[in-house]
């Protein structure tokens, strides 16, 4: 009986001290999450008497796709932006990673410089700098290759100039994900590099045969990661247009809602694809 008391008072001991955080995540996240779906289907006036709210359904959904001119072409931007820049990201991390992971002078040097940018160049810092042109720092017509790339069909050159249009964007969005993948390489024993080098694995062999499979897990979080990081950047064209619409006043706060509905559900098909086709199927089954 002792015991049960000494366990339940150190119980209620842990739940007054997560109270406070348990308060605030339901006042200011969950209760807004659930409030903005309730104005989605809603249409919200003004009036001395404060807000009033008519139930009218799908009213602003359908406009955003059917109505709105705008709407559809920055949606389809977006869903371009999130599903090219992923992979590349990703690629690009991973690269980078292996790099730093093996032993040269100025490794610790080399390891900062790819991850200053996210503590110096983040949030309205960035933002900033993409709204003056900071992509503009690489002219990519200056280079024979983009050039004779855009000689090529749309559909065969289209990845490749994204690649050249967005390189600085890919090179400021990598540096957690070269964190991520730093600490999964590091786990990997040098015991598992030597074993393969004995049996003649090369280093191509290495990467797909003891890399790749060992790290796999890093490459979800990596994923998961970026897609929410990029979803949520203040300059993704949705995420523009839903705070341009939030103080729409013929549509306030209510098609704005629809919108940011929309981009979430948006979001969390990407993080469903990712975990399909990231999941480790082994442990699955």
């Amino acid at each position: 009986m002792t015991m049960m008391k000494k366990k339940t008072r150190r119980a209620i001991t842990g739940y007054i001290f997560v109270m406070p955080w348990l308060i605030g995540f339901i006042l200011l996240t969950i209760y807004p999450l659930f409030y903005s779906l309730f104005l989605s289907f809603q249409d919200v006036n003004f009036s001395t008497e404060g807000i009033k709210t008519t139930f009218v359904g799908l009213k602003h959904y359908n406009y955003a796709f059917r109505v709105d001119t705008q709407f559809p072409t920055l949606y389809v931007q977006s869903l371009i932006d999130i599903g090219l820049s992923v992979p590349l990201i990703i690629i690009f991390s991973l690269i980078i990673a292996i790099l730093l992971n093996q032993a040269f002078f100025g490794r610790t040097f080399f390891r900062a410089v790819y991850f200053l940018p996210v503590v110096i160049i983040s949030g309205p810092v960035l933002s900033e700098l993409l709204t003056n042109r900071a992509l503009s720092i690489v002219d990519p017509n200056s280079f024979f290759v983009y050039r004779f790339l855009s000689t090529l069909p749309s559909f065969i050159n289209f990845p490749f100039l994204y690649i050249f249009d967005n390189l600085i964007t890919i090179l400021w969005f990598s540096g957690v994900q070269i964190v991520f993948f730093l600490a999964g390489l590091q786990r990997i024993s040098t015991n598992i590099y030597e074993a393969a080098q004995i049996d003649g694995a090369n280093a191509w062999v290495i990467f797909w045969k003891i890399i790749l499979p060992l790290i796999k897990p890093f490459v979800l979080v990596n994923a998961i990661y970026t897609i929410v990081d990029l979803s949520s950047f203040p300059n993704n064209p949705i995420n523009t247009s839903i705070a341009t619409n939030m103080f729409n006043f013929q549509r306030p706060y209510a098609y704005s809602s629809a919108l940011a509905w929309v981009h979430f559900l948006t979001t969390l098909g990407f993080i469903l694809v990712a975990l399909l086709l990231l999941r480790d199927r082994r442990r699955a089954l």
